[in-house]
């Protein structure tokens, strides 16, 4: 059963991995692709336990706002809530921080999946790609 005020916490290290490049070795700060894939697993891993067995969850939605800096090695805090439920539809907020200080707010949704029936959907989806393609003359 989902729990609507689930809360969870986790916390990460701006490691090189996390850390945009693009900018110079001087400028090596959170990334904001990092921070959102950051918040996606700490909402999925909190929602998995809550579902039943062969099923998951995968993104839907998310509204990001990246509004301060991490510096490499610094220890951000991702702080999600389990916000609403809607049919397969599962809402959160995150909250993303270091030192203390709010460096992202987050709106997610994730739609749970019975994972078999998503794998027959990828398969279909591959099979027709797969499949010789005939040219009309």
């Amino acid at each position: 059963m989902i729990v609507v005020g689930a809360r969870t916490r986790r916390r990460v290290v701006v490691d090189d991995a996390r850390a945009i490049t693009f900018m110079g070795p001087t400028l090596r700060v959170y990334g904001t692709p990092n921070m959102l894939y950051d918040v996606e697993m700490v909402c999925r891993d909190m929602l998995l336990p809550m579902l039943e067995t062969g099923h998951d969850s995968v993104g839907a939605q998310v509204r990001l706002v990246h509004s301060g800096p991490a510096l490499m090695g610094a220890e951000v805090d991702v702080e999600a809530e389990i916000t609403g439920v809607d049919g397969r539809r599962v809402s959160f907020e995150a909250v993303v921080r270091t030192e203390g200080a709010i460096i992202g707010t987050v709106a997610h949704q994730r739609g749970v999946v019975e994972v078999a029936r998503l794998q027959a959907r990828v398969d279909e989806m591959r099979a027709r790609l797969d499949a010789p393609q005939s040219c009309a003359d």
